[in-house]
């Protein structure tokens, strides 16, 4: 699942082996003034110099794992999940913040029931709804997280986890899913007639859609191996999600031994492209190791995506673009540690991501906003 479990992996790994050797560029300059001069300078003492993409940058979290962060129809709010101890939760959890906002020294509001686990908030048309997966009516406590599995990195997909709709006071409006198994990874189509998810509903895990009331639903892949991460072009048009395809005899015994135990192991993963209707599947990426977490570039003809392909230990995570055709790679990010969840606002001004710089040496992971320029 889209879930801060394997981010938290990837942290554990990048803190235990990185911490010393990492630099960030004046890291220590964390807002401690409201002036528009010292704003500014923070601003750019977050952005590497290579990182030409980014006009400014402004860090919104400061603390716990932040991440899935996902706009509004309108721009103007964002809903992420967070496991921050100091805001009173065990495991993620949903909250709300303005697009403007920041949080060194205040708390969000949590729209989320802060019961069991949650996951994959996001918002419908009408910006006062939102959908999101828990596991909160199997256990109202947070699940286990394991992390290895004979000794590979793993993560987990509860069978515990459906679908909610719920306003952003937190009550929930209705129940999307209620099939037995994993259903999850819920994403709006910018059209604002679909959604987009996974579940293993049939025997795999697999991608469907169904209409906002949780009708219609219809089956999109079909092959064996884990989908899911999927979100739809500008237009509605098409998926782009990411997948692991087992397919020697060892893989794929591998693969359904650990989805039997309800785990997936992510570190081998590639994107994949098709139409809205599951036609015209193919691969889109045939780099190695983990590539994740993609979103169409505003225009629809390009994919931002975080890989560690370039990567010899697992470390470290960069967003990257390519081309629907899969040219044009492009590397955007130049961290030494972990960049990822990479979303564009509506309107394509701005980008929200999740990274590990400017977190002090910790095993923090924050939220990012970017002004972007092509």
């Amino acid at each position: 699942m889209r879930i801060i479990a394997l981010l938290m992996t990837i942290v554990l790994l990048i803190s235990c082996k990185n911490t010393s050797e990492e630099k960030k560029p004046n890291a220590d300059n964390a807002i401690t003034e409201t002036s528009e001069n010292d704003i500014s300078k923070q601003n750019d003492s977050l952005i590497y110099p290579e990182e030409k993409h980014f006009k400014s940058l402004r860090q919104v979290t400061f603390g716990g794992d932040n991440a899935e962060a996902y706009w509004s129809f309108d721009d103007k709010q964002l809903i992420f999940q967070s496991n921050f101890k100091g805001w009173g939760v065990q495991c993620d959890q949903m909250f709300l913040m303005n697009a403007n906002e920041t949080f060194k020294d205040k708390q969000p509001p949590m729209i989320s029931t802060g019961k069991g686990r949650t996951t994959c908030a996001y918002f419908l048309p009408d910006n006062k709804h939102f959908v999101y997966a828990s596991t909160h009516l199997k256990d109202e406590e947070c699940p286990e997280v394991p992390l290895r599995n004979n000794g590979k990195y793993v993560w987990p997909v509860y069978d515990s986890f459906d679908i909610f709709v719920a306003d952003l006071e937190g009550n929930i409006t209705a129940q999307l899913t209620d099939e037995p198994g994993y259903d999850a990874e819920a994403t709006v189509s910018p059209k604002g007639d679909k959604i987009v998810f996974t579940s293993d509903r049939s025997g795999d895990l697999e991608l469907y859609t169904m209409n906002l009331d949780g009708s219609g639903v219809k089956q999109i892949t079909d092959e064996l191996g884990y989908d899911g991460g999927a979100f739809f072009s500008p237009d509605g048009s098409k998926l782009i999600f990411r997948s692991s395809r087992p397919k020697t005899d060892a893989e794929i015994k591998e693969y359904k031994d650990l989805l039997a135990k309800g785990l997936v192991q992510p570190t081998e993963m590639e994107l994949y492209i098709c139409n809205a209707d599951g036609s015209d599947l193919r691969q889109l990426t045939n780099l190695g190791n983990a590539n994740w977490a993609p979103f169409f570039h505003p225009s629809g003809e390009k994919i931002l995506f975080s890989s560690n392909f370039e990567a010899e230990r697992g470390f470290p995570f960069n967003l990257y673009l390519i081309d629907i055709d899969g040219k044009n790679l492009e590397r955007v990010t130049h961290g030494k540690t972990f960049d990822a969840f990479p979303v564009f606002s509506n309107d394509g001004k701005h980008l929200i991501f999740s990274s590990n710089r400017n977190n002090g040496g910790t095993r923090d992971t924050n939220l990012f906003i970017a002004e972007w320029q092509d």
